[in-house]
């Protein structure tokens, strides 16, 4: 009967932890997001590269869906509220990205480190607001696995004018 009670409590941790694995796939679905075939890089570099269980992902800009990027300076040309949205953008064209590396978004063991860069002037200070916008869809997507160390950082330009750049490293099983 003791063996009977521990095989039992057994399947039930095994049935529980299985009915607990989120697809992220299905995830981005139901919060409306779809992911895009990544651009080529524009010069000697690639979008991604893997070195163990880490993937590290060049920086990437607010791609719009019909493949424009938002541009504009934070405290210039755009609000808190574009520039969070501009980040939330960047951080799907990452995912994308990350999925055509590693095939499948629930390899992902957790979002490890984000490095966020804001073209602003140089009396923006609110540049951790803006980056939020990136931040909170990680966390969306990924619950627990997606909250990450960051920075925040203020440009005076980023390439082609682009509102935000942001370069992620990520951990994969």
């Amino acid at each position: 009967m003791k063996n009977f009670s521990a095989l039992l409590l057994l399947m039930f941790i095994a049935s529980f932890s299985v009915a607990q694995k989120i697809d992220y796939d299905k995830k981005l679905k139901e919060l409306g997001i779809e992911l895009t075939t990544p651009s080529k890089p524009m010069a000697n570099y690639v979008k991604a590269t893997r070195t163990g269980k880490l993937i590290y992902l060049s920086g990437h800009g607010p791609t719009k869906p019909d493949g424009t990027n938002v541009m504009g300076k934070l405290g210039a040309d755009l609000t808190i509220e574009q520039g969070y949205e501009a980040a939330r953008l960047t951080g799907i064209s990452l995912l994308s990205s990350l999925k055509a590396e590693v095939g499948d978004l629930n390899k992902v063991k957790r979002i490890v480190k984000a490095l966020g860069m804001v073209n602003c002037t140089e009396t923006f200070i609110d540049q951790p607001k803006v980056i939020n916008g990136f931040s909170d869809l990680m966390v969306a997507v990924f619950s627990e696995k997606g909250k990450h160390a960051r920075s925040a950082v203020g440009m005076n330009q980023l390439p082609g004018n682009m509102a935000v750049e942001i370069e992620i490293i990520v951990e994969v099983e």
